[in-house]
């Protein structure tokens, strides 16, 4: 069986989870993979991971851009005149459009996309009229020509269902996992800081979380935040790495005291699983997603709450080691094999 899967809208180093979705769900096809896969490439994005059973080819004639603009400009573009890409479909069984966005739209083959986020259906504050529209557009025509539709959480699933109409039986929610190669305890001793990797976008939730951050230096005065991600201003005892390498993170992650994630909406969430795995102790919002994803391991608080943010932070820092010890366990059960797995049988579904 041969099954096409197109990244022509991922642009590296802005696309966020959704490029961490796809370069581990090629690599894992790879080496657990029961199919042909074709990667098809956009020019900025030469430097997928690929084994086995999976081979790539770039296509040079989507225009692809790091500007938004030019993103823009490139998706309408291609909707509109995609002939010539269609016609680099021809001899797949199925093919995978994972980063939310069909381009171009196809009838042939059978198509199935991922939807990660419908965070404009639960948050539309945090975006303008424009872009609401843009996303009902794209993700209306992406929906309609998709057989099946995958997830990558139930509570994801159920907007889908509920807000747009999606019948129930062309959905399939599937967990993503992590690289437990990457994300493991280690032997340093853990800091007296809190850590919050997370870019600076509203739905991250900084302002209120350096609110709850100065609540709890009034209880623990030698605590620190480090964000990283995050390039805005910060308040005293906040500091800010930016955008930071793979094993600056997890190094992150094994020395610090806790890992606090405020977030407002999550599609999945994968930095509280990466946190666990790495044996740190998890304070989460209770938001979205993230209930579903962290189960009891993590200390849960709503995150419009200054007060129960900073409660939970206090909470797991008081007791570390049963919060590190439910964290290890749940982080366990979710692994990019699984993932790739439940892809290839959504891809069988599609062919059939």
């Amino acid at each position: 069986m041969r099954v096409g899967i197109s990244l022509l809208t991922l642009v590296p180093g802005i696309s966020g989870g959704s490029e961490t979705y796809v370069r581990n769900l090629v690599r894992t096809l790879g080496e657990v993979g029961e199919h042909e896969y074709r990667v098809f490439l956009p020019r900025i994005a030469t430097d997928i991971a690929v084994s086995g059973p999976v081979t790539t080819e770039i296509v040079t004639e989507y225009a692809a851009s790091r500007r938004t603009a030019g993103r823009i400009v490139a998706m309408a573009g291609t909707s509109l005149r995609g002939g010539p890409i269609r016609r680099r479909f021809a001899g797949l069984d199925a093919i995978h459009f994972p980063l939310s966005v069909m381009i171009p739209p196809v009838d042939r083959p059978a198509a199935v996309s991922s939807v990660l986020d419908v965070q404009h259906e639960d948050l539309p504050e945090f975006f303008s009229r424009a872009e609401r529209a843009y996303r009902r557009r794209v993700y209306g025509w992406t929906l309609r020509r998709s057989r099946l539709v995958i997830t990558i959480s139930r509570h994801a699933a159920v907007t889908l269902v509920e807000r747009l109409g999606i019948p129930e039986d062309r959905v399939r929610p599937i967990h993503l996992g992590i690289d437990h190669d990457r994300f493991l305890p280690g032997a340093k001793p853990r800091s007296g800081f809190v850590v919050y990797p997370a870019l600076g976008w509203p739905h991250k939730n900084h302002l209120r979380l350096f609110e709850a951050f100065a609540l709890l230096r009034e209880r623990r005065p030698e605590l620190e935040l480090v964000l990283t991600g995050y390039d805005g201003e910060t308040p005293e005892g906040v500091r800010a790495l930016g955008r930071v390498s793979d094993e600056t993170l997890v190094e992150l992650y094994q020395t610090a005291a806790a890992l606090v994630f405020p977030s407002l909406y999550e599609g999945f969430g994968q930095p509280p699983l990466e946190a666990m795995a790495c044996g740190c102790p998890v304070a989460s919002s209770n938001a979205a997603s993230l209930p579903e994803v962290c189960g009891d391991a993590a200390r849960l608080f709503d995150p419009r709450s200054v007060e129960e943010i900073a409660e939970g932070v206090d909470e797991v820092l008081s007791h570390p080691e049963v919060w590190r010890e439910r964290g290890l366990r749940r982080a366990a059960g979710f692994t990019w094999e699984a993932t790739a797995r439940a892809h290839d049988q959504v891809y069988r579904e599609l062919a059939a």
